[in-house]
């Protein structure tokens, strides 16, 4: 199956999603915020990313933009625990703006495990070309 990178800063959130997809038969690596996560993004071969939108330091957007750099075509989900569904008063949507500046899929938490998986099982089949493993690193 996939090598995935999760980078989020919520220990729970990251165990949650590794024990989704490790269940679900993926390789999985943990960062707790952004520097981290690039660190083992250069030093490794990953076929998909989780980044949460909002960490201290290097935030998510941020990091999105130093992975598009290295790998533009890796499929990337971020995750956000904030509004979804901004009104006037509230903030932007942040993950429409994440999708719009190069993520392929987005899940506000909380999120579904079903869900999760869907959106993994699409990245990965969207990226693969017809016959190949996926699991052979950066395209």
């Amino acid at each position: 199956m996939a090598n995935i990178l999760i980078v989020d800063d919520d220990p729970a959130v990251q165990i949650t999603i590794r024990l989704l997809l490790e269940r679900a038969g993926h390789h999985v690596t943990l960062a707790g915020d952004g520097r981290k996560g690039l660190a083992l993004f250069e030093a490794g071969r990953f076929d998909l990313l989780f980044l949460d939108i909002f960490m201290p330091g290097m935030d998510g957007l941020e990091t999105m933009r130093h992975i598009r750099a290295l790998a533009p075509a890796i499929p990337i989900i971020v995750i956000s625990g904030r509004s979804a569904a901004p009104d006037a008063y509230a903030e932007p949507d942040f993950l429409k703006m994440a999708t719009k500046l190069g993520a392929v899929a987005s899940l506000p938490k909380p999120f579904r495990p079903g869900a999760l998986l869907a959106a993994v099982d699409g990245c990965l089949k969207a990226g693969e070309p017809e016959g190949s493993d996926v699991s052979s690193g950066r395209r």
